[in-house]
Formats: structure tokens, sequence, C-alpha cells
């Protein structure tokens, strides 16, 4: 049986198809995140960006996201190691420390529900910064997610 594409090729090495099929969905890397800039502390929220579709998960304008939401980050094969906040569970992490894939992502378990079935998603448990007037308080939405902590 061959080996899966992601086992065989590095991030850079990978299609446009086979890069997009990395991702789980879980959308944690479309939280916003708080750092402390005396000490680097980052900290994780249940605040989303305001494109992130809160109750089913996933970018609601994912083509033109960059353009709607300058600081969003498009991901590469060359930022992903440079980035500290890409979620420990992320596969584009994984594959660029050279670990294996989570048994619950979609690509092992060729269900694309599976992230959300394993409780690894964050859809339905977060709320949009677009809720907000002004800040929010921000102690009051520092979240931990399943799979983050050290």
């Amino acid at each position: 049986m061959p080996q899966p594409f992601w086992k065989m090729k590095s991030l850079d090495q990978m299609t446009r198809e086979e890069w997009e099929s990395l991702c789980d969905h879980c959308g944690k890397c479309c939280l916003i995140k708080l750092e402390d800039e005396d000490t680097g502390l980052r900290l994780e929220t249940d605040v989303a960006c305001t494109l992130f579709d809160c109750e089913n998960g996933g970018c609601r304008n994912y083509a033109h996201r960059h353009r709607q939401v300058p600081d969003c980050v498009v991901l590469t094969p060359d930022n992903i190691g440079a980035l500290p906040w890409i979620p420990k569970t992320c596969a584009y992490r994984l594959i660029h420390e050279g670990k294996e894939l989570y048994d619950w992502h979609p690509l092992v378990t060729g269900d694309p529900d599976s992230t959300a079935k394993a409780g690894m998603s964050v859809a339905g448990m977060v709320v949009s910064e677009d809720d907000f007037d002004g800040d929010p308080d921000w102690d009051k939405h520092i979240a931990e997610w399943p799979g983050e902590g050290d």
C-alpha cells in the first residue's frame, strides 16, 4: 500500500489541492490571540475573526480573506516554522516538525467531520469579534483549547 502524500512530500512539494486538504478545519488559527509584549506570553481566546463562521466553522470568504482582513496570515511552506501561534494540533505544523497527523484528522479517518467529532473544532464555542462594541473584557475570553496545552 503506498504511503499517503503527506508522508512522502514536504510542504513545499505539495500540490495546491494536497496543501488545502491538510487543513482539518478546527478554526483555532482564526481565533484572536493575545500576547504580552513584555514577557512574550501568548494566550488563546474564544473570540474569532470577523470572517469565521462561529456556528459551523470555516472562513466565510476564504479566497479573499487576506484582502478583507489585512492581518490575516496566509500560511505558506516558508512561514509555518516562524509562526509560534499555529495550533499544536495543526497538520501544517506537525508535518513541518516531522510529526504524524492525529488519528482524528480527516485525511486519516476519511471523514470530513472527524475534527468536530473528536472535539477538536472551535465551531459552536466561540464568538465573533463583531459581537463587541469596542474591546471585549479579554480576561473573560481567555480559553484553552483541546490539544493545545503544554
